[in-house]
């Protein structure tokens, strides 16, 4: 598979990732272990060398997960994951966010053990941590990365002005947030601040949270474990209403003889040479039909009626609740 540079920064990385995620959270029931397993080494097979994780994945068994399944080849692919929540060892609840320099350093110690590693390649600031100035975050970060046991640092869901904050203490490697068909938010602000940086981005729920497979729609039931029962964009009415988006969609991916998916992950790629993104799965199958999306190239022409479609439909639906929006840093 093609490979990417993630901005300015010497990781270099598959042109599209494998956010594993999905396979112990947040998306109904978890994969069976070995599954799991056969899964990301599957995508090892595949040309896919980097490996999306954090320790609330699950919370902790995403990361034993990855860990087990990449170490027979861990040299040759790129694992990130990520600290910033306080998680309960009891009941493995998050109770908030806790970005202190000594948690930070913590976690990393325990994030290496799970991961069976002696570094983590990307360590990401999950959310950010009012209580906790950005600068202190990031010399936390530089202290690991000098220790040798972390080699690039990265924040998720973060503004321009903490970019900023961080990036002048220890250069940022990337940043992970929302970005697809239906969520192109950090185009405004984020995508000139990152190129002035030279920061690569890399796009978590690229299909949308599975939306923009067309594989979901007003009719769908999601397992009671399933966040998406919580997210106003998939509440029963916006999925109906934003089929339209999907039949736009499907329009445009028919008449090129690619799959929505494919199509979805194709635009992303073609915005800009820096982003990589991150599209989780369980089954095989989509899995080959995401990396295939590496292999398709969108022009000019394909761009501009992309774009032209896409101004005529109206999304509908918050893409978290008031609360999870609170996590979400806007600065």
């Amino acid at each position: 598979m093609e490979k990417r540079r993630l901005g300015k920064s010497t990781l270099e990385v598959s042109a599209i990732g494998l956010g594993c995620m999905g396979l112990s959270h947040g998306y109904g029931q978890p994969v069976e272990r070995q599954q799991g397993i056969a899964l990301i080494r599957a995508a090892v097979d595949r040309g896919v060398t980097f490996f999306d994780t954090a320790e609330m994945y699950g919370p902790f068994t995403n990361e034993e997960l990855v860990g087990e399944a990449l170490k027979p080849v861990r040299d040759r692919v790129v694992i990130a994951t990520k600290f910033g929540f306080d998680i309960d060892p009891k009941t493995r609840a998050a109770r908030g966010v806790d970005s202190r320099p000594e948690h930070i350093k913590q976690v990393a110690e325990a994030c290496l053990e799970r991961l069976k590693t002696d570094r983590i390649d990307l360590f990401y600031q999950h959310r950010v941590d009012p209580k906790i100035p950005m600068e202190d975050v990031a010399g936390a970060v530089k202290d690991l990365i000098r220790a040798g046991k972390v080699r690039h640092f990265g924040l998720s869901e973060a503004g321009v002005q903490n970019i900023r904050r961080a990036h002048a203490v220890q250069p940022v490697t990337a940043l992970q947030s929302e970005y697809s068909l239906w969520w192109r938010e950090p185009e405004t602000a984020v995508f000139p601040t990152l190129e002035e940086l030279g920061i690569g981005f890399v796009p978590f729920s690229p299909l949308g949270r599975g939306f923009l497979t067309g594989a979901i729609d007003e009719n769908t039931k999601f397992d009671s474990t399933d966040f998406r029962n919580n997210v106003p964009r998939f509440a029963a009415e916006a999925r109906k209403a934003n089929q339209a988006l999907i039949e736009v969609i499907g329009q445009i991916a028919d008449r090129m003889g690619i799959t929505r998916a494919q199509l979805a992950l194709a635009w992303v790629l073609a915005r800009k040479p820096w982003i990589v993104p991150i599209p989780g799965t369980t089954k095989l199958h989509r899995l080959e039909e995401n990396i295939g999306a590496a292999e398709v190239e969108l022009n000019g022409d394909n761009l501009r009626e992309i774009d032209r479609a896409l101004s005529q439909v109206s999304i509908q639906g918050a893409r978290y609740t008031e609360q999870q929006q609170k996590l979400v840093d806007r600065q």
